[in-house]
C-alpha cells in the first residue's frame, strides 16, 4: 500500500515512515524540512519518496499533490501527522500568532489534506485516515488552551468522518497518545528551551515515536471491515490528577 505521512521529517512521523518501509510499504513523507526528508529517504530507499510541503499552506499541499508522480497517486493511508503545541502560558498570556499556528497546523491543515485525498479513496471504495489527536483533546490542564481545544476537533472531526463513511469502505481513525519522548515536540512548545523541556521528562518512561508508529501499523493492518475508532494511550507514569482549585 501507499502511506502520505505529514510532518514525516522527525519525531512521529519519521518513525511512521521507517515502519511502514520496512514492512514492505511505500511512504510519501511531506514536512518543510527537505533536509531531513532527504537524510531519511537516503536511509529507507526506494520506498520512500521526500516532498517538500506545509500543510498550513493549501497552495503548498495542492503543489506538492500535483507533483507527485503516477505511480504514488493512489493514497491508501492518509496519517495527518503534522502538529504542534505552542507554549504552556495561561490562555490571557500567550500571544494570538502562537493560537492561530495551532489551528492553522493542527485543524486547517489536517482538514485540507483529508479534504484532497478523501474524494478518490470514496470512489475506490477503500482508504484509511489515520488523525494524531491527543488526550489533551479529552482532559483539559492549565496551559493546554488552545493546544487541547485543536485535538479536540481532531476528535470531532474523525468521528464525524466516520458518520459521513459509512458503508463506502473508507476508515477514520483518531489515535490520541499522552505523555512521549524522544521527538521535537516540548522544544517546540517552549521555544526551544531544551532544558525546561528535558524536565518534562525526567524521571519518566514516556511513550515512543516507535510505539505510536507500531500502533499506526496496526490500525493500517488490520482487515478492511474493521474502524477503530479511537485510541487512547498513555504511559503507565502518566494517569489523572485531581481537578486544579485556587486557594487564597
Amino acid at each position: 500500500m501507499i502511506v502520505f505521512v505529514t510532518g514525516a521529517s522527525a519525531g512521529f512521523g519519521a518513525e511512521m515512515a521507517r515502519t511502514f518501509v520496512k514492512h514492505g510499504h511505500q511512504v510519501v513523507m511531506a514536512a518543510r524540512r527537505m533536509d531531513r526528508l532527504d537524510a531519511l529517504a537516503r536511509e529507507l530507499g526506494e520506498s520512500a519518496l521526500p516532498v517538500e510541503m506545509d500543510v498550513a499552506s493549501k497552495e503548498s499541499i495542492d503543489e506538492a499533490l500535483s507533483m507527485l508522480p503516477q505511480s504514488w497517486r493512489q493514497i491508501d493511508v492518509l496519517i495527518n501527522n503534522a502538529g504542534l503545541a505552542l507554549n504552556t502560558l495561561p490562555a490571557h498570556q500567550v500571544p494570538l500568532a502562537d493560537w492561530e499556528t495551532m489551528i492553522d497546523t493542527n485543524c486547517k491543515g489536517l482538514v485540507t489534506m483529508t479534504h484532497a485525498l478523501l474524494p478518490a479513496m470514496v470512489e475506490r471504495g477503500s482508504g484509511l485516515i489515520i488523525n494524531l489527536g491527543s488526550v489533551a483533546g479529552a482532559y483539559p490542564y492549565p496551559g493546554g488552551n488552545v493546544y487541547g481545544a485543536t485535538k479536540a476537533f481532531v476528535e470531532q472531526f474523525t468521528l464525524n468522518l466516520r458518520a459521513d463513511l459509512v458503508g463506502t469502505g473508507v476508515r477514520a481513525t483518531n489515535l490520541a497518545p499522552g505523555l512521549c519522548g524522544g521527538t521535537e515536540f516540548s522544544n517546540v512548545r517552549l521555544k526551544g528551551d531544551d532544558a525546561a523541556a528535558a524536565k518534562v521528562y525526567e524521571g519518566t518512561t514516556p511513550l515512543t515515536a516507535k510505539d505510536i508508529a507500531d500502533t499506526c501499523y496496526w490500525i493500517a493492518t488490520l482487515p478492511p471491515h474493521v474502524n477503530i475508532n479511537l485510541i487512547e494511550m498513555m504511559p503507565t507514569c502518566q494517569g489523572f490528577g485531581p481537578l486544579n482549585i485556587r486557594r487564597a
